[in-house]
């Protein structure tokens, strides 16, 4: 560990010298993710992209790419697209990535069974927006937005997700 990583804690994860408050998976934490489960799974994940709203915020970091409306998150296991960000139109199961709230104004992108995705291990662990404190995620790790900025502007190439 160095860091650079973002270490989930039983009190929140640990990033570049806080501690930052943060919910999780309502189905736990887990070493056999499964699409659907709403579990966060246990490993070591790379940080490998972020989105945001243009339309609600400013270009966060240079890495941050815009998601337009029709942006979307394959969660369809049987499709070759599963667990990749794809467009509408999109005939298969599939998360909106412009939402109404703003859970997603801005997402921070991890390697979880990504880009060779295992049909049924789980899509779209992202770090994202919380609703609320204590209010658990699909299986995302969710921040409050402040701090969520904070992180974003702080990730590097070297970043990673420690969920242990």
């Amino acid at each position: 560990m160095t860091p650079n990583d973002l270490v989930l804690t039983p009190k929140g994860v640990r990033f570049a010298g806080r501690l930052y408050p943060c919910t999780h998976g309502k189905g736990g934490i887990v070493t056999d993710k499964r699409e659907g489960d709403g579990a966060t799974p246990r490993g070591i994940h790379r940080i490998v992209g972020m989105l945001h709203r243009p339309d609600r915020l400013k270009q966060p970091t240079p890495m941050a790419q815009p998601i337009g409306p029709r942006d979307l998150w394959s969660d369809e296991a049987t499709d070759a697209a599963y667990n990749h960000h794809v467009r509408a139109p999109y005939p298969h199961s599939h998360e909106a990535l412009r939402r109404a709230d703003p859970l997603y104004d801005l997402v921070i992108l991890t390697d979880w069974n990504w880009p060779d995705a295992t049909p049924h291990k789980g899509s779209a662990i992202f770090i994202h927006q919380w609703r609320r404190p204590g209010y658990p995620t699909e299986g995302c790790i969710a921040f409050r937005r402040d701090h969520l900025h904070d992180i974003a502007s702080k990730i590097t190439q070297n970043t990673r997700l420690i969920v242990r």
